[in-house]
């Protein structure tokens, strides 16, 4: 893997450069000396990300059938079903 540095100024000016240096390994863009951006090829983002959950898999509470919820009855003690008419 190739690691390759642009200053700001250098990756403004030849953005093409920087993509075609990409293809060899990420690209460090610094500013003012120090790495502020990484460009990496999108193949190469998603095997460092991993699989992608949906929003029903990053919610899930595996094991939550054992969890006992009885909530408390409404109209009985300090809460009560309020009388609209």
């Amino acid at each position: 893997m190739n690691i390759t540095r642009f200053s700001s100024r250098e990756f403004n000016q030849d953005v093409s450069q920087a993509k075609r240096a990409a293809e060899a390994g990420p690209v460090f863009i610094t500013d003012r000396g120090r790495p502020a951006y990484v460009l990496l090829r999108h193949a190469a983002y998603q095997r460092l990300a991993g699989p992608s959950k949906s929003l029903l898999d990053a919610i899930a509470m595996p094991g939550s059938d054992a969890i006992e919820f009885d909530p408390p009855r409404l109209g009985a003690g300090p809460l009560r079903v309020p009388d609209l008419s």
